[in-house]
This record gives structure tokens, sequence and C-alpha cells, in this order.
């Protein structure tokens, strides 16, 4: 089941308040994500709050809706590396092609001339990752990359099921996608690869 708020549509015209849309892929994910808006959907890995990475506003919405740390970049998600807002070193790239799609997410050198400052944040690099989920990559492909940092509140466990994410931030999500039960709340794993090759897990 999935279902829309009413409040801050962000002129998705086409959404009608708690409209059953039905799966990640219905269109009006894809619109309303495009639009700006801000939606909250199961990935490969755990509930993520999933809003356009080239989109400012919608960026600092969900960073405003989790009361995250403004200095803490956010996890890109991509479907090709065509995606990226930087280049990635020939190491990194390499190891990529091994590791993805999965659940790993690789600390990229941030590139302030290329980067949008919304998403390196100031920092000096952070990180990209290509999802295992072949409904997510769609959207992606048709909205270009996006941010998807897990749904809750900072310092509060992440959402477990649509509902538990729904009592976190209400009608200040555009739309709910219910994607079941999370038995498995890891999150993903956090990879550098320096330029020798040399790989060093960081969480």
């Amino acid at each position: 089941m999935s279902y829309l708020t009413e409040k801050n549509k962000y002129d998705c015209d086409k959404i009608d308040g708690m409209k059953k849309i039905g799966f990640l892929l219905d269109p009006d994910v894809v619109m309303c994500l495009k639009a700006g808006g801000v939606v909250v959907a199961r990935t490969d890995t755990i509930y993520g709050i999933l809003a356009d990475a080239a989109n400012k506003q919608a960026v600092e919405r969900v960073f405003k809706l989790k009361g995250r740390d403004d200095g803490k970049s956010p996890i890109v998600l991509i479907a090709s590396h065509s995606q990226m807002f930087n280049s990635m070193p020939p190491a990194e790239y390499n190891y990529s092609k091994q590791v993805w799609p999965g659940k790993v997410t690789l600390a990229t050198p941030a590139d302030h001339k290329q980067a949008p400052v919304w998403l390196h944040r100031g920092n000096s690099e952070f990180g990209y990752r290509m999802p295992d989920y072949s409904e997510l990559l769609a959207v992606i492909r048709q909205v270009g990359a996006l941010i998807a940092p897990s749904a809750n509140i900072q310092s509060m466990p992440p959402a477990r099921t649509i509902d538990e994410a729904y009592d976190y931030f209400g009608d200040g999500v555009d739309i709910y996608v219910d994607g079941g039960t999370v038995t498995d709340d890891t999150p993903s794993s956090l990879i550098k690869v320096k330029n020798d090759g040399t790989i060093e897990k960081l969480r």
C-alpha cells in the first residue's frame, strides 16, 4: 500500500490526497520527485526519505524533516556513474564496478567546483551508492540522482514500517510507499578506496 498526504504537494497537480498508488514505480512518485517533493520508500536496505539530489530546496527540506546536522553530507543514490556530481578516482571506479549495485557506499572525494554545496556541505568527501533494487533504479533513471537518508528523526531508530515513518514525519512528507516490515535494519557499509587500491572500511 502507498498513500499520499494532502499537505506539501509541491504543485504535483495530478496527486490527489490519500490516493492509493500501489508501488514505487507509479508515475505519481516520479512526478512528485521531479517537482521537488519528498517520498518515503523502502530502499534495498531500510526505509529512506527520497528527494532529488540536484534540487537544493528538496534536499534542505529533508534535512529539516530529520533534524539532521547541517554539516553532515547525505549519501547520493545513482543508477549509473554518469549521474555523479564529480568524477571518481580510477581505483575507486574499478572497485565500484565490482560491488555495485549493492549495499556498499563509497566515500568519494568532493570536487567543490562540480558537486553542489548542499551535497558536499563543505566536506572533503561524500558517499555514493548504486542500490540493488530494480524499481528504485528505474525511478533514479527517470528522476536523476536521489538522496535517501534513513527515515527517522536524527538520533531516533530508523523506521521499520511505513506507519513508524508516518509517526515521525506525518504530513511533512508528500508520498509514503509501503514496502512491508524491515527485518534487517543494517545500513550499507561505507568504504573508502585509496589511490593505491587499499580498502578502508569506515562503517
